[in-house]
């Protein structure tokens, strides 16, 4: 079979597969002395059908299943040894006539990279340190949840929850008992609407809906205050899964967890940022296959989410469309990564770092280390894919001490993202 390879670009090539029926006739007549054996026709004994016959009533179909066998041996044999492709290979054309077939696919391959002087990237962290006012507020907060909310003769205000009916005028649709909370700012325009008004009155408002407005009746069938609970030992107890008994122990585990999630929101910032930081600073083609590879992979995604099902009329191509830029960044960082992995001479996965990691995760899902070893251990996959998640941990690792880090607030950060934001919005 001839094999020919075009360049489309740094990384992405088509390659043609070209053979004649003699090149193919070999694998043609196993074929159907294969099928010859199994076939069974009435008045034929098992076996004793004709090749004539066989020929006549099943040569296209074995053909063509041959073929699509013969393509898969000489790509895994010749073609993935050779060029290594990344991503999903694409059948881009396949054509079987006058006794002559051309298949032609395209594959990626992985780009060339050199590693920008890391010294240079300058990247944002966020550091917090919980205070006691935060703390308060998170005890404040604990009591709401125990609490309950309790209907008043009052008339709404910033510091009630509202039962209402909506109806849209401009849709014609309706919302029974829908609650609002009045006291979040989301619902700053139902309180102005609202404010100073009481159950039974009807009052009519517009919102911005898209690319227009939608005019509503709503009609307000209760006003409720927030009835906090009343901080008690039982509490404290259950909301500090045992580990506190009183007010200031209570106060302290709060701090210690609120610490803990700033903290793993700052590493989890920060690998982000960095990551986003040396995707910019590398400039490289990247395969249009594995691109497609990984928009693929955010339908999956999505339909796991919705429950196994995409919503009725899911534009799918216009959903991977619009996550193109999206893929294009992701698919850059794994080759930055992949890179950055083979370049630290100090990457290296230990026993004792997988262990750590089940470690960690038998913790989260509450099983035994034992059985989650024994998990991971019948299916190589996902044990390959702890193993990446590891190496990519260590290379975040030294790059935090190899990028110039800059800590800031979380107003700060919080500032700088709204404008990055803002930024990406206007282009």
């Amino acid at each position: 079979m001839d094999i020919s390879v075009e360049e489309l670009t740094s990384v992405d090539k088509e390659v043609t597969l070209k053979a004649k029926r003699e090149d193919l006739q070999e694998d043609f007549d196993k074929a159907y002395k294969k099928y010859k054996d199994q076939i069974q026709l009435p008045g034929f004994r098992p076996g004793k059908v004709p090749m004539g016959l066989v020929k006549k009533r099943f040569g296209k179909e074995i053909e063509q299943e041959e073929i699509s066998n013969i393509i898969q041996k000489v790509f895994e044999k010749e073609v993935v040894p050779e060029y290594e492709p990344v991503g999903e290979t694409e059948m881009v054309d396949f054509t079987w006539e006058n006794d002559e077939l051309e298949v032609k696919f395209k594959i990626g391959s992985k780009p060339e990279i050199e590693v920008a002087d890391l010294s240079k990237i300058e990247v944002n962290k966020m550091v917090h340190d919980v205070t006691d006012e935060e703390v308060e507020e998170e005890v404040e907060r604990t009591l709401e949840r125990e609490g309950n909310w309790e209907e008043v003769d009052e008339a709404a205000s910033e510091e009630t929850q509202v039962l209402v009916d909506v109806v849209s005028k401009t849709h014609g649709d309706e919302d029974k008992d829908q609650r609002i909370d009045l006291r979040k700012d989301d619902a700053s325009e139902f309180l102005e609407a609202l404010k100073g008004k009481k159950a039974g009155d009807v009052v009519e408002m517009t919102i911005p809906h898209g690319d227009h407005e939608d005019e509503l009746e709503i009609t307000l069938k209760k006003v409720q205050k927030m009835h906090k609970a009343e901080l008690s030992d039982d509490i404290i107890k259950d909301q500090s899964n045992g580990e506190a008994e009183n007010l200031d122990e209570f106060k302290s585990y709060i701090k210690s967890r609120m610490q803990q999630y700033y903290d793993q929101t700052s590493d989890d910032l920060f690998k982000n940022d960095v990551a986003d930081a040396l995707v910019e600073a590398h400039d490289f083609e990247v395969p249009e296959t594995f691109v497609a590879q990984i928009q693929g992979s955010y339908v999956d995604q999505l339909k796991q989410q919705q429950g196994g099902e995409l919503p009725d009329h899911f534009d799918a191509e216009e959903y991977k469309a619009g996550m193109k830029d999206r893929a294009v960044r992701e698919a850059k960082w794994s080759f930055i990564s992949q890179k950055l992995q083979e370049t630290f001479e100090d990457i290296e996965i230990k026993p004792e770092d997988i262990d750590e990691h089940l470690a960690g995760q038998a913790a989260q899902y509450g099983m035994p280390v034992d059985q989650l070893k024994q998990y991971y251990a019948q299916q190589p996959q996902m044990l390959e894919q702890l193993r990446s998640s590891i190496r990519e941990e260590k290379v975040f690792d030294i790059l935090q001490d190899k990028v110039k880090t800059k800590e800031i607030s979380k107003e700060k950060y919080r500032e700088q993202q709204e404008k990055k934001d803002d930024k990406k919005k206007n282009k």
